[in-house]
């Protein structure tokens, strides 16, 4: 297993402690900072690796990092402590988002960044908890997460634990029975201590996720559920941390993060072409460009 990097994991506490001590003005300005380095992160890791999902990476990049630098209560010198927070990356194919932003919080080293998919390397096209630190299940096969994360919210109940489980989904993979069948047993339990974000970009494999199998009205059939639905900007950094940072009220609580397939990126910006595409050297040029200049 990859070993926390431990100057980066004290730069992370530092930014930790900037971020806490913020305005909301000047928070969602150095999450912004934070997040672009995490984008720029992912281009040069599918870049280098020649695989990825990078459309599905920058939708939900925002929300990683709302969560690791401003609400999650982890270490990354202890990421199995299980009086800390959990956290659930259903969407496991979006694995170069959540492995730059675990390096950027120092859970490893960012200079294992480029070993992403290569032989022997433990940065696997999906998540493996045996593997990379920070990691709480296994995840690619979409559907899993979820249950795993209501498992997780259970135990912590039963044990005492104040835990908090956060889970991120695809709006696509909300098209798997085994979603509602855990979203039916977390409203039944009354799972106060989790949270079930999804990653609502309304892109999938192929298609649009309207045109696949529809979800809507999302919301809704989240709260029939048994849910407390909270609809917000994906990328809206004050929407993000007032939701997530929010306790529940009797509820679990359901984040619809609506967001944009490939943000940062002009040519990638819900282009359903990039669920699973890799930029040539000049694209990735480009890209890393755009995410400079937006700063």
């Amino acid at each position: 297993m990859l070993q926390s990097d431990a100057s980066q994991a004290a730069e992370w506490r530092s930014w930790r402690t900037a971020i806490e001590a913020a305005s909301p003005a000047e928070r969602d300005r150095l999450l912004s900072q934070r997040a672009r380095h995490v984008r720029r992160n992912i281009v040069r890791t599918i870049l280098e690796a020649g695989q990825g999902h990078i459309g599905g990476d920058l939708s939900v990049t925002d929300i990683l990092v709302t969560l690791y630098d401003a609400v999650l209560r982890v270490d990354p010198e202890r990421p199995c402590d299980p009086q800390l927070d959990r956290f659930v990356m259903s969407k496991g194919h979006c694995a170069a988002a959540l492995y730059s932003t675990l390096a950027q919080a120092g859970f490893f080293s960012e200079s294992e960044l480029p070993t992403f998919m290569k032989p022997m390397s433990a940065l696997n096209g999906h998540p493996n908890r045996n593997k990379v630190p920070g990691v709480e299940t296994n995840t690619g096969p979409l559907g899993h997460g979820l249950p795993v994360a209501v498992g997780q919210a259970i135990a912590a109940g039963l044990s005492g634990s104040p835990s908090r489980v956060y889970v991120v989904l695809g709006d696509g993979e909300m098209q798997e029975g085994s979603n509602w069948e855990a979203l039916m047993l977390a409203g039944h339990r009354k799972l106060t201590n989790l949270w079930v974000i999804v990653d609502r970009n309304r892109l999938q494999q192929g298609a649009r996720t309207e045109e696949t199998n529809g979800l809507d009205p999302l919301p809704e059939r989240l709260a029939a559920f048994g849910f407390e639905v909270r609809e917000i900007d994906g990328h809206d950094y004050t929407q993000l941390y007032d939701v997530l940072s929010t306790p529940c009220s009797g509820r679990p609580v359901a984040v619809v993060a609506n967001t944009i397939k490939g943000k940062g990126v002009s040519f990638i910006e819900d282009r359903v072409e990039w669920h699973h595409k890799v930029p040539t050297p000049d694209q990735a040029r480009q890209a890393l460009q755009e995410l400079e200049d937006a700063s």
